[in-house]
């Protein structure tokens, strides 16, 4: 069988922030609804792997050949950002891994490759994920339209939830949006201009290639999924392409998320899924230096797996408020303070080697004489002093409680007070970890946590990783 999406999943952050809030602050008009804000501690490779581990619920992942990212906004401009990421997610240390960037399309480009790779026979089940966190420069529109949040897919040729069944692409050499090297906010020509002779024209190109390649119509489709600038360009599309506003084109997202970059396409097909039936036939198309469309047809498989990801209806709901646009100038480092005393600046690159498998990971020791469950990972059983005797245990998929906890309130933090403690896994081991995602009034002992990948630090000139404990979303 042609290779298709087998599973899907996605990641928005906890974090919100009403757009009323920034433009209140700078006297500009306001967007309706609210955007999603990366944590201080989350950026594309944390969002990664969150979407990732999503969209492999119930899934062996020993079985998964290899890792594609999808971002315009990756922490490095040379080192492979999959590479984390498939650590993270603890793959084998095989995978065929790969970072695609540089444009919007980046994660239909990925899609495209896993696809190519699966009917190749090169590899039989490939993760696909897209993740973005731009910066709109302040006072401008892109700063309220903007959001943050990944998707991922998983592409195999067994168990299809959605088969593919043609695709169209064509490209185009075309400077709307753009970001040098250097560049930290998001750069744009006149709106009137990349709308009219850049987007409209080639989403209007590619799905007409598409419709007159298959012999199919805008009646054909149960729902059409499609990539827009903002909001009013999305509206007019629906026009210019003819499906039905109400009942074909797939809710975009803009009030409740913003505009999510690479993976802004990728979250909303998500979300066609978790609402399509078998027998669904959607298009599915993106935008950036040209565009790609794909026609998917749903199966029967996908009742199978809905319940099963928290996707986009179990992430949406799961927020909190920002207080304030002072609190994301702050997450973002859009304001300068300085580190303050005390505050670890070092970081060494042979010590993190060594321990990945217990800090990227989160592998922990059970021992074979006695079953206890220990982290890090130890060379003697502290039970039964068995030395050597053990197996590794993967533990960032457990959930536990918190046991002891401290709150500091003098820590420099983006986000006061500094939570550490005690968490006990289910199933036995304990583990001594920085918590997140969380004010105050939540935190207690009991509290059901689980696992979460963020950036702890930099240090040495690189980013430090390591897992965290949140509420259980």
């Amino acid at each position: 069988m042609p290779a298709g999406i087998t599973a899907y999943g996605a990641y928005i952050p906890i974090y919100r922030l009403e757009r009323r809030l920034i433009s209140d602050a700078w006297g500009t008009p306001p967007m309706p609804g609210e955007r999603a804000v990366a944590n201080h501690d989350e950026d594309s490779i944390t969002m990664a792997v969150a979407a990732a581990i999503d969209s492999l619920n119930g899934i062996d992942r020993e079985k998964i050949d290899g890792l594609y990212l999808a971002t315009t906004t990756s922490p490095y401009k040379e080192k492979q950002a999959a590479a984390t990421i498939a650590t993270a997610v603890d793959l084998r240390r095989d995978v065929v891994i790969a970072d695609f960037t540089g444009s919007l399309r980046a994660g239909t480009a990925a899609l495209r490759s896993a696809l190519d790779a699966v009917n190749a026979g090169s590899a039989k089940q490939v993760i696909v994920v897209a993740a973005d966190n731009r910066l709109g420069s302040p006072q401008t529109p892109f700063e309220q339209n903007f959001g943050d949040g990944a998707a991922a897919f998983v592409i195999g040729d067994k168990e299809i939830v959605a088969a593919i069944e043609g695709s169209y692409n064509i490209y185009e050499e075309f400077i709307d949006l753009w970001r040098r090297d250097g560049d930290r906010f998001v750069k744009w020509w006149e709106d009137r201009f990349i709308v009219s002779e850049g987007y409209t024209r080639n989403i209007r190109d590619v799905v007409s290639g598409l419709l007159q390649k298959h012999s199919l119509t805008p009646a054909d489709f149960a729902k059409v999924v499609y990539y827009a600038p903002d909001m009013r360009s999305h509206g007019a599309m629906a026009r210019t392409l003819g499906f039905d506003a109400k009942t074909q084109v797939q809710e975009p997202l803009f009030a409740t998320v913003g505009n999510s970059g690479a993976a802004f396409a990728m979250m909303m097909l998500v979300a066609a899924l978790e609402e399509s039936k078998p027998g669904d036939r959607i298009l599915f198309v993106c935008y950036g230096d040209g565009a790609d469309a794909f026609i998917l047809r749903v199966t029967n498989q996908i009742e199978k797996i809905k319940a099963s990801r928290r996707g986009i209806k179990g992430h949406l709901p799961s927020k909190k408020m920002l207080p304030s646009y002072t609190k994301y100038m702050n997450f973002r480092r859009l304001i300068a303070t300085e580190p303050g005393p005390g505050v670890p600046d070092f970081s060494t690159v042979s010590r993190m080697w060594r321990d990945y498998p217990s800090t990227l990971r989160l592998h922990g020791t059970k021992c074979k004489n006695c079953g206890h469950i220990q982290f890090p990972i130890e060379h003697v059983c502290v039970f039964c002093q068995a030395r050597d005797n053990y197996e590794e245990v993967r533990l960032s998929d457990k959930r536990g409680e918190v046991f002891t906890y401290t709150a500091d309130e003098t820590w420099p933090t983006p986000d006061p007070p500094l939570f550490q403690g005690h968490v006990n896994f289910d199933g036995g081991g304990r583990i001594n970890i920085e918590f997140t995602d969380l004010v105050r009034d939540e935190m207690k002992v009991g509290l059901p946590v689980e696992m979460t990948f963020r950036k702890m630090h930099e240090g040495a000139g690189f980013y430090n990783y390591y897992w965290k404990a949140r509420p259980v979303r």
